[in-house]
C-alpha cells in the first residue's frame, strides 16, 4: 500500500460554486516534493491539514475532522471506464491518492502511518455537492456518485509529518466494530435508519455525525423513520 501523489489545489473562481469566495480548491494537482501534514485546528476557522493546499468554503470544508480526504486509484479506474475519460490523480479533489488500499471499506478509526512519521485516523466519507459537479461536468453527478457508494475517507491528524509521492501507507489499528467509511456514508444519504449504529465508532466519528446519530437515535430509536436530508452531512457542500 502506498501513495501515488500528494494533491494540492489553488483557489479558482468559477460559476458553479454557492461559497462566498466565489471559488473552489477542488481541482487539485500532484505535488512535485515533500507536503507538510498537520492539524488545521477547528471547522470554519481552518482548512486543509495540508501545507499550500487551499479550502475556499470554511462553512462546509477543512478542519481537524476533514484535514485529509483520501481516494483509492482502483476506485478512479472504476470511474474512467464508466466514464469513459482519463480522470488523473486528484480529480476527485483528494489530497492523497493511494494504491492498494481499500479506502472506503475503511473502518471509522482505522490508523495509517503514511510514511515514517504521519499517523492519519478515518473520520468519515465524501458527501458529494454541487460544487464537485460542476467540477466534473457530468451531470445528476451527485445522484450517481452516491449510487456507487465509494465515497472515499476523510481523515484527523494524529501525528503530524512530512509525506510524498512513493511513501508507504501502513494501516497499524483497525477497530473491532463493524462500521466501515461505505456503511456511514450510506447512513448519511440514502439509509438513514443505520444511522444509530454509528456510535459504534465512538468519538473516532466526525464530532457532527456524533451528533447526527445522537439526534436520529433520540428522535425514531433504532428503526427506520429518518427522512433523507433532515440534517445536513459533513462536507456535503
Amino acid at each position: 500500500m502506498k501513495l501515488l501523489s500528494v494533491n494540492l489545489g489553488r483557489f479558482k473562481a468559477v460559476g458553479y460554486t454557492d461559497a462566498p469566495s466565489g471559488g473552489t480548491g477542488i481541482d487539485k494537482k500532484p505535488a512535485d516534493g515533500a507536503v507538510r501534514v498537520a492539524a488545521p485546528g477547528p471547522k470554519g476557522t481552518a482548512g486543509s491539514g495540508l501545507a499550500g493546499d487551499e479550502v475556499c468554503d470554511l462553512r462546509h470544508h477543512g478542519g481537524n475532522d476533514q484535514a485529509v480526504y483520501a481516494y483509492a486509484r482502483e476506485d478512479l479506474d472504476a470511474w474512467e471506464r464508466q466514464l469513459g475519460r482519463p480522470l488523473p490523480n486528484g480529480s476527485f479533489g483528494e489530497n492523497l491518492t493511494t494504491s492498494g488500499l481499500d479506502v472506503s471499506g475503511a473502518k471509522i478509526g482505522e490508523r495509517w502511518r503514511v510514511g515514517p512519521d504521519l499517523l492519519l485516523e478515518v473520520t468519515s466519507g465524501r458527501i458529494p455537492c454541487q460544487t464537485f459537479q460542476g467540477h466534473l461536468g457530468e451531470t445528476k453527478w451527485v445522484r450517481r456518485f452516491t449510487k456507487e457508494g465509494t465515497p472515499g475517507a476523510y481523515l484527523r491528524v494524529i501525528e503530524p509529518g512530512e509525506i510524498r509521492a512513493g511513501d508507504t501507507v501502513e494501516i497499524v489499528h483497525r477497530p473491532e466494530h463493524d462500521i466501515t467509511v461505505s456503511l456511514q456514508f450510506r447512513a448519511v444519504t440514502t439509509e438513514r435508519k443505520l444511522l444509530p449504529s454509528l456510535l459504534a465508532a465512538g468519538d473516532a466519528l466526525h464530532s457532527e455525525l456524533i451528533e447526527t446519530a445522537r439526534s436520529y437515535a433520540q428522535k425514531y430509536g433504532d428503526g427506520p423513520g429518518g427522512r433523507p436530508g433532515d440534517t445536513a452531512a459533513p462536507g456535503s457542500h
